[in-house]
């Protein structure tokens, strides 16, 4: 039986603004934040989300 590997990963990105470097999920239904200080790091579009922030790594 083969099944399919997910498509969702977890992106380290760096804050454009402050440089802080935090982990995402690429499929977020929310809006996501940098937590020290508040820029938009990625958007959700119903599906993959839109990456606002440099991505430095990919996880899983």
């Amino acid at each position: 039986m083969i099944s399919e590997q997910p498509t969702s990963k977890f992106l380290e990105v760096v804050c454009s603004k402050c440089k802080n470097e935090q982990i995402i999920f690429n499929k977020s239904s929310k809006t996501i934040k940098c937590v020290v200080c508040d820029n938009v790091l990625a958007e959700p579009t119903g599906g993959m989300s839109e990456i606002k922030a440099k991505i430095i790594k990919v996880h899983g």
